[in-house]
């Protein structure tokens, strides 16, 4: 079997796209992955809305083509 990664608290790929996608519910569950995987400034940084369209952009992204969240998380 494939190697499955699960982006946020081990949701399925396709639930974890749409949170993504969605600008709310990227903001707050972004944030607490990375301060949960180690990556307390990107955290912090994520709950800036300026910073967080930054990194809203740089997600969409990876999850598309890595299907999780790789920078700084």
């Amino acid at each position: 079997m494939a190697k499955s990664q699960k982006a946020y608290f081990g949701l399925p790929y396709i639930v974890s796209l749409i949170l993504t996608i969605i600008p709310f519910t990227h903001w707050v569950l972004s944030g607490v992955t990375r301060i949960l995987r180690g990556h307390v400034i990107a955290g912090v940084l994520n709950l800036i809305p300026a910073v967080n369209f930054v990194f809203w952009i740089l997600d969409l992204i990876t999850m598309v083509t890595q299907k999780d969240i790789t920078y700084w998380a």
